[in-house]
């Protein structure tokens, strides 16, 4: 009896829960889709803030006139202006129309610049390089934590490039001594100081988890392990590269510092890598001969900043971490051939009596 009294109220759920799925199915079709487009008169919208110095092109919207069927154009829904679609607008009223269909999107000034750049790189009329770098300028101006990877990635050019463009414009480097990568995390502009951190860190709990260090230290988990292996060595935690003229922990900290390596000609400091690829692209030298053009690009490609590798490092697998040691050290020793050839003939220009 109980037996048949619980079926028949299971029975009775399930009805009651097919019923109500069947209502929510029908509240979903019956509401508006907030990213469907709806037609809205053009006189009702606001030009772009579009990242193209020039504005639209004639040519372009004629094109665009003689085509049958256009996507929609997206706004911005709080200011009613143009994100992306201003040549549509155009080739709209070239064909006497005055609704054009449209695409809302939800979001700030500073998001919705961020759109415009992505989809006029993506489609569209390709984005001319004082374009882009304009965008790049503007960008690192509403987001100056972002790092130059980050900023790069967003407005389609080299890091190296937004890296210049941050000097000429004279913004700050960062917020609190910070960057955000590409994966949203903060990493500090300074990795010395992380580095520091990190070593403290291990003295007082030398068998503390990787994570945990690099949790306490605000660093990559690879940078923690960075440390800790030099430390177990005796070694300086910091790079010859991060030290400038701040000394590193002494013995306390895990064994005496690393000496300094010197040159023929004395100690030199790491240089600014942005700072050279950039002053290398603008010689003439370099700039108007073809080979020279295809040197830059290939430096571009192939040049790492001293801290860079801490956001790139996690991204290994542990099962590729002896492979990519090895590749590491080959790309490394052909670096060092490249330079010892370079200030081989360096020598071989100054020395006397050479011509």
């Amino acid at each position: 009896m109980w037996s048949n009294a619980e079926a028949l109220i299971t029975a009775n759920n399930s009805a009651d829960d097919e019923l109500s799925a069947r209502k929510a199915q029908a509240r979903r079709a019956a509401a508006p889709d907030a990213t469907a487009p709806v037609p809205v008169p053009i006189s009702s919208l606001l030009p772009a803030d579009s990242p193209r110095l020039t504005g639209e092109s004639s040519e372009h919207v004629e094109l665009l006139a003689a085509a049958r069927d256009l996507p929609p154009i997206l706004v911005q829904r709080s200011t009613m202006r143009v994100i992306d679609g201003m040549h549509r607008v155009r080739a709209a009223l070239l064909r006497g129309e005055n609704t054009i269909a449209v695409t809302f999107f939800e979001g700030d000034d500073g998001e919705a610049f961020l759109r415009a750049v992505d989809a006029n790189l993506k489609h569209g009329l390709p984005l001319s390089l004082a374009d882009r770098e304009a965008a790049a300028g503007r960008i690192l101006a509403k987001f100056p934590q972002w790092s130059d990877r980050t900023v790069a990635s967003a407005a389609g050019l080299s890091h190296t490039t937004v890296g210049a463009i941050r000097r000429r414009s004279g913004l700050p480097a960062a917020r609190e001594g910070g960057r955000v990568g590409r994966d949203g995390r903060v990493r500090p502009v300074d990795g010395a100081a992380g580095r520091r951190r990190a070593s403290e860190v291990i003295a007082m709990r030398p068998d503390a988890p990787l994570r945990a260090i690099a949790r306490e230290a605000g660093v990559s988990v690879g940078t923690a392990r960075d440390v800790r292996e030099r430390l177990r060595a005796g070694r300086d935690p910091l790079p010859v590269s991060q030290r400038g003229t701040e000394p590193g922990p002494g013995p306390s900290a895990g064994g005496p510092a690393e000496p300094p390596r010197h040159r023929a000609g004395g100690s030199r400091q790491a240089p600014d890598w942005r700072s050279v690829v950039g002053s290398l692209s603008r010689d003439p030298a370099v700039r108007y001969a073809q080979n020279g053009r295809a040197f830059v690009r290939w430096v571009d490609g192939h040049v790492i900043e001293p801290v860079e590798w801490c956001e790139l490092i996690d991204a290994v697998p542990p099962h590729w971490h002896n492979s990519m040691a090895e590749l590491a050290r080959s790309c490394a020793g052909a670096w060092l051939e490249f330079a010892q050839e370079l200030e081989q003939r360096a020598r071989t220009k100054t020395e006397p009596g050479v011509a």
